[in-house]
């Protein structure tokens, strides 16, 4: 059992203050092709030198049919923050409408009035922005998560993330609450909801909203330890509410408020953006996670236990994390529906099961022959224990623990399924269990 390694991560007084990290599903340690600029596997989020955060001034109701027309000419293209109740103007200057010095919601309610709420500078707060988008108010650029694929030059037909998905505001003074709201600011620091977008006035008489898609949150019960279960998967609104579901993902009819729960994120909170997930640690949870440097001492203690393959008696061993793509000729496999490791054979096809499953040779049963691949994104696991488990029908190995986590947290997939996946490679588990216990040949069973 290793232990996190204190000095490899953050030290408190020597590096600026971490509010926590994203971490997104389906890719093992680095996006296929490399991390690159803002487009990345994992964005930590810093304290920044100058606060950046914003918070509602003032609300304008533009009744003119010329104005709501201009307005939504200069916003067209805009993606769809938070808002508290303000001061309310029905009658706007032109600049106040038009000004890109100040950020603004703009909610348009017909073709003849639109709701704008101005927003002002928050000494307070960091704001952190995520989507699609390349352009320069994008902090973390996320792009669709191909299932099971790590090809990552494949074409997507059309992306279902919002090119302005999401922001999380971070207080700057402890104990550092970070929230999360549906949509971002735009190159023009404008938030625009057509008339086609879900909308409303609440009772304490704030509008807000949703975006197309959704942004949808589940936070664990527990936190992000091995004694968590699953949460209950929300939605986001734009001012940070909490919601029942939609039917659908973009479906006109928002869900029921949930009063009693907050945009708050936690260690472990899951962030779907339609068309990507992403898991959130908090700094403190960093803390007391497994490192790569731990991984890899893992994978070092079990290649030099020589583990064997029991027909061919040759030694196997997990390739480097730096190859960990490339399947290698000591690789070991295993059959998912026993667990039995073996090194590679091309003998034992059943011809009355489909092409990739095998006999296994030592207890006969049929199932899954894949090679196993280890685990290597450390925000994955919720605890330090050797990697003893492979999910089905990937090969992925991480812990015990954190192979029986995964397989009970249901994932969002399309418009309203869930299932769950390997979080190292977004395939949808299978099997009664969707993991096994390997069984290796030699002393380190």
């Amino acid at each position: 059992m290793f232990s996190p390694n204190q000095e490899e991560h953050c030290a408190p007084n020597k590096e600026p203050i971490k509010y926590g990290e994203l971490v997104v599903l389906g890719y093992n340690g680095c996006l296929p092709n490399g991390d690159r600029g803002r487009r990345k596997s994992r964005f930590a989020l810093y304290k920044r030198p100058k606060s950046n955060g914003v918070r509602a001034s003032s609300v304008h109701v533009i009744s003119t049919p010329q104005a709501s027309k201009d307005l939504f000419i200069r916003n067209k293209g805009s993606s769809a923050g938070s808002l508290q109740p303000c001061a309310i103007s029905h009658s706007p200057t032109e600049e106040a409408i038009s000004s890109r010095g100040q950020h603004s919601i703009s909610y348009t309610l017909s073709r003849n009035q639109t709701v704008v709420v101005e927003y002002t500078h928050d000494k307070d707060t960091d704001m952190f922005q995520i989507g699609r988008s390349t352009e320069s108010p994008i902090d973390f650029v996320v792009t669709d998560t191909i299932s099971g694929n790590q090809n990552d030059e494949a074409q997507i037909t059309q992306s279902t993330i919002s090119r302005f998905a999401c922001r999380i505001v971070c207080d700057r003074n402890p104990p550092y609450t970070a929230r999360i709201f549906a949509a971002g600011f735009d190159s023009s620091k404008n938030i625009f909801l057509g008339e086609k977008a879900a909308k409303w006035k609440n009772p304490d008489g704030h509008m807000d909203g949703l975006t197309t898609n959704g942004v949808l949150v589940m936070h664990p019960k527990g936190g992000f330890t091995d004694e968590s279960r699953p949460g209950v998967w929300r939605e986001i609104s734009v001012c940070g509410d909490v919601y029942t579901l939609r039917e659908t993902r973009s479906a006109q009819q928002r869900g029921k408020l949930v009063e009693n729960e907050t945009n708050i994120l936690q260690d472990g909170s899951l962030i779907d953006l339609c068309g990507a997930t992403l898991l959130w640690r908090t700094a403190d949870g960093l803390y007391h996670t497994p490192t790569q440097k731990h991984i890899e001492a893992l994978r070092q203690e079990i290649n030099a236990a020589r583990p064997q393959c029991p027909v061919g008696l040759n030694t196997l061993a997990f390739p480097s994390i730096n190859r960990k793509d490339v399947v290698e000729e000591k690789q070991p496999w295993a059959y998912l529906t026993c667990g039995h490791v073996h090194g590679y054979h091309n003998w034992g096809h059943r011809s009355d099961t489909e092409a990739n499953e095998r006999e296994c040779p030592m207890c006969r049963t049929v199932g899954p022959y894949v090679p196993l691949w280890l685990g290597c994104e450390a925000g994955f696991y919720v605890d330090a224990g050797p990697p003893t488990h492979a999910f089905s029908p990937c090969g992925h190995v991480c812990s015990e623990k954190s192979a029986k986590y995964w397989s009970q947290i249901p994932l969002p997939h399309g418009t309203h399924a869930f299932h769950a996946a390997c979080p190292f490679c977004a395939t949808q588990l299978t099997g009664e269990e969707k993991c096994v216990k390997l069984i290796f040949q030699g002393p380190i069973d």
